[in-house]
């Protein structure tokens, strides 16, 4: 049985604790390694050693760690292939949405090689008689990513590669259940020329997340998972006087309105439901047709592309459209939530739930599910999936179909399909959510925008990637400068303020 480690001081250490968490195979339902939970004084450690290398990776200027970012960006690229399937054995994506994952995560590092120009203070010639004032932007010193299952390679890039390049050290413990890519990015950074120390990954349970709350060296946290740990990463951080940026859970919205190419919503509905096995947050996982003639003729497009998707282990090539789920835990609470759906009188047009891939019985597979007349009391519609299941709502008119998404407490992403500009801008305008798709259905910004959802799906202020994240991991220092004159006599200077 392997035994993974975590990654201190630039090399690979054996955990202590004589803990571990097993690392499955979701396809197979197999143990395919072991991962050590970090105790306390672990933590502590590597918190300490962190401390001890960020000043002088701070005093590095900003252009030569913005190097450091190129190095990176291009081992990754050169690594495509093994970061994919290193993710795709322990996830279970297919490798083209491995490579996808990669590929997100590096847009963000080649982002951050423009750091230095974002980085920049302000000046201020004369502000006062004589005064100048400048700003400065400094990094934070030590922080920390928490971040999640579903994507491996892409959020620990998220967190990682602006709060580096802004000079901080960070502790990165990435989830227990996919931890080889996050061990293997860290070797990638090592490799690029960031000094020992600057990067640790700590692997670890909800022991090594409260260390990281309490520890007094660490100043910040940035956080993906779902809502309820989200805000409770959130609380006991911000209570410990640490910045904090939480991503919790979501329940994404696609209006689609009469004059909508229904060909093309369908196409986008299948894609964006269950790609992924519906494990991303910024899953579309409900469908809002508009008027009952759209919703009829929506449902007849839906059932044959839905019906003729392909579920396999990555193995199997690249026409599998989806994989497993994580866990054999997520795949009973996805089944129970289809069968909650039926007991309370939603209409299960396509049925998942006793899918069965012959070589893979023991492996983590869920059918895709459509539902259709599904009303707001049910539990399909209040609770977040996470799994390959797309609910139907039908709405008589567009007024009605906003207001599910303004009333919903989640507000992630959300997506509209029309050919009327005027609808598009109106529900751009008016809808409470953080990032819009108008005839897109995953509106996951570029990397040079920024990530971030509204209401219980994001605590804190400042969003992920983009100038956002380099606002979050440094904190402003403001000068106010004053030279006052010398006057020569007898070969000595005397000073005078300035009028």
């Amino acid at each position: 049985m392997k035994e993974l480690t975590h990654f201190i001081n630039g090399k690979h250490v054996k955990g202590t604790s004589g803990r571990f968490a097993d690392v499955y195979n979701p396809a197979t339902g197999e143990i395919q390694a072991k991962v050590p939970l970090a105790t306390p004084d672990e933590m502590n450690a590597a918190i300490a050693a962190a401390a001890e290398a960020q000043p002088a990776w701070a005093a590095t200027n900003p252009q030569r760690r913005a190097r450091v970012m190129m190095k990176f960006a291009a081992l990754i690229e050169t690594h495509m292939d093994e970061l994919a399937e290193m993710l795709s054995r322990e996830h279970g994506k297919t490798l083209p949405d491995a490579r996808g994952d990669v590929q997100r995560g590096l847009e963000v590092v080649e982002v951050c090689m423009g750091a230095p120009a974002l980085l920049k203070g302000e000046y201020m010639n004369d502000g006062g008689p004589g005064i100048d004032l400048y700003s400065m932007r400094q990094p934070l010193g030590v922080v920390a990513g928490i971040t999640p299952f579903n994507f491996p390679a892409m959020i620990p890039l998220w967190k990682m590669a602006p709060a580096l390049v802004c000079g901080n050290a960070m502790i990165l413990k990435p989830s227990e259940r996919v931890p080889s890519t996050a061990l293997r990015l860290a070797e990638l950074a090592q490799e690029a020329g960031l000094p020992d120390g600057v990067l640790q990954v700590v692997n670890g349970d909800k022991e090594a997340v409260d260390t990281i709350l309490d520890n007094e060296t660490i100043q910040g946290v940035g956080f993906v998972g779902s809502t309820p740990i989200a805000q409770y990463i959130y609380g006991r951080a911000c209570s410990n006087g640490k910045r904090a940026q939480c991503f919790g859970g979501a329940k994404n919205h696609m209006i689609i309105m009469p004059d909508a190419d229904l060909d093309k919503a369908a196409d986008a509905l299948v894609g964006a439901g269950f790609g992924a096995a519906g494990e991303r947050c910024m899953a579309i996982s409900v469908a809002v047709p508009v008027g009952q003639k759209t919703a009829d003729a929506l449902i007849e497009r839906l059932i044959p592309r839905v019906e003729a998707l392909k579920v396999g282990p990555y193995t199997a090539g690249e026409d599998v459209d989806y994989g497993p789920v994580i866990t054999a835990a997520a795949k009973q609470r996805i089944e129970g939530l289809v069968n909650s759906g039926v007991e309370q009188g939603a209409n299960l047009v396509v049925d998942g739930r006793d899918f069965s891939l012959q070589g893979y019985e023991d492996g983590y597979f869920v059918g895709p599910s459509l539902f259709d007349n599904v009303t707001k009391d049910m539990d399909i519609y209040k609770e977040e999936i996470f799994g390959p299941v797309l609910s139907t709502v039908r709405a008589e008119t567009y007024e009605e179909a906003l207001d599910l998404v303004i009333t919903n407490n989640y507000g992630n992403g959300t997506a509209i399909f029309t050919a009327d500009g005027d609808t598009a801008r109106d529900f751009a305008n008016k809808v409470n959510v953080g990032m819009v798709g108008i005839n897109f259905p995953i509106p996951v910004p570029l990397s040079y925008f920024t990530f971030g959802g509204w209401k219980k799906s994001a605590f804190g202020d400042l969003n992920q990637y983009g100038p956002d994240a380099l606002r979050f991991y440094t904190k402003t220092k403001t000068v106010t400068a004053r030279w006052f004159s010398g006057i020569k006599e007898g070969g000595e200077f005397h000073f005078k303020a300035m009028d």
